[in-house]
């Protein structure tokens, strides 16, 4: 894992500047060191509005009703929680398209605090209609999945985070792309869950599916991926963010879901990413716990016909 995917979101953000007169680049002085190059080249396109991270919203969209493709960056608490009513009112209210990317996540920068903690985000941003999110789980995918974002017109947030995994996949917008197949379940590993999920089920009997792009939510594949009605649902984010689309996608079976991620619940102690990752039980181990208990308590369950 030789890239990183921060840097690598800041590199192919410059590229897409230098490469289209259409894109601009608004950033709040997060990333503002990889910025410095290209922001000479570009003064006119590329915007550091300071520590004003509502401005930073309604900036992109104001460009955005200007014909522009903009991408606005900081750290994903700032930018989603922030200003969030600038992202309700100037993106989806005025109805233009964008590109929200954000870094930090649930707990990369512990030693920030709860500041600097976003495990909502994605929660926060599925309140509003229209949105395609994003989550790499490799810096390869950042890469393409932000090209493939500014390459669109709709609205999109792109979560950009330190952790990820060893491979990355060839970006299949909508689709979830299966790795395992077995026959006692199915988990769906969403971004940079993957390895440790594979790491929890080794030697289990159960389905993987690996997502780097969330919504829209491909209730198709899950469908096709079903061997019984057990799912587990692994996200970086808050536990229980896709769990109403998973309901949604087999709403004519019964079934049963097990939402695993960030909890609703405060650590007070800084820690370190890995740490905060533990303590949620979404490292290897805790992982393993849970849907080992989880499937074993299935037998009452028949398999999907």
């Amino acid at each position: 894992m030789s890239r990183d995917p921060r840097r690598t979101f800041a590199r192919t953000a410059a590229t897409l500047v230098d490469e289209d007169l259409s894109v601009a680049l608004v950033y709040a002085e997060i990333s503002g060191q990889f910025f410095g190059d290209v922001e000479r080249r570009h003064p006119e396109r590329v915007i550091n509005v300071g520590i004003r991270e509502q401005l930073l919203v309604s900036t992109g969209a104001g460009l955005a009703l200007t014909g522009m493709r903009p991408i606005v960056h900081t750290f994903a608490s700032f930018l989603v929680e922030r200003a969030f009513e600038q992202i309700k009112l100037d993106f989806n209210h005025q109805d233009v398209g964008g590109v929200l990317v954000g870094s930090g996540g649930s707990f990369d920068i512990s030693g920030g605090g709860r500041t600097h903690q976003a495990p909502g985000d994605v929660a926060l941003i599925d309140t509003l209609p229209g949105w395609n999110v994003h989550v790499p789980g490799h810096a390869d995918e950042v890469e393409q999945l932000v090209r493939l974002a500014v390459s669109g017109s709709g609205r999109d947030y792109v979560r950009v985070v330190g952790q990820q995994n060893r491979t990355a996949f060839p970006v299949t917008p909508g689709r979830f792309r299966p790795v395992l197949a077995g026959s006692r379940g199915t988990v769906l590993a969403v971004g940079p869950m993957l390895d440790p999920v594979l790491e929890a089920v080794a030697g289990l009997d159960v389905s993987v599916l690996y997502a780097s792009t969330v919504r829209p939510f491909d209730g198709r594949g899950l469908r096709a991926a079903l061997n019984r009605p057990d799912v587990v649902v692994v996200e970086p984010y808050l536990a229980g963010t896709s769990a109403r689309l998973v309901n949604d996608a087999l709403a004519d079976l019964p079934h049963r879901v097990l939402s695993l991620g960030v909890r609703n619940e405060e650590l007070r102690r800084y820690g370190s990413p890995a740490d905060h990752i533990a303590a949620h039980g979404l490292d290897a181990a805790g992982l393993r716990r849970s849907i080992s208990g989880f499937l074993a308590e299935s037998a009452d369950f028949a398999p999907v016909a």
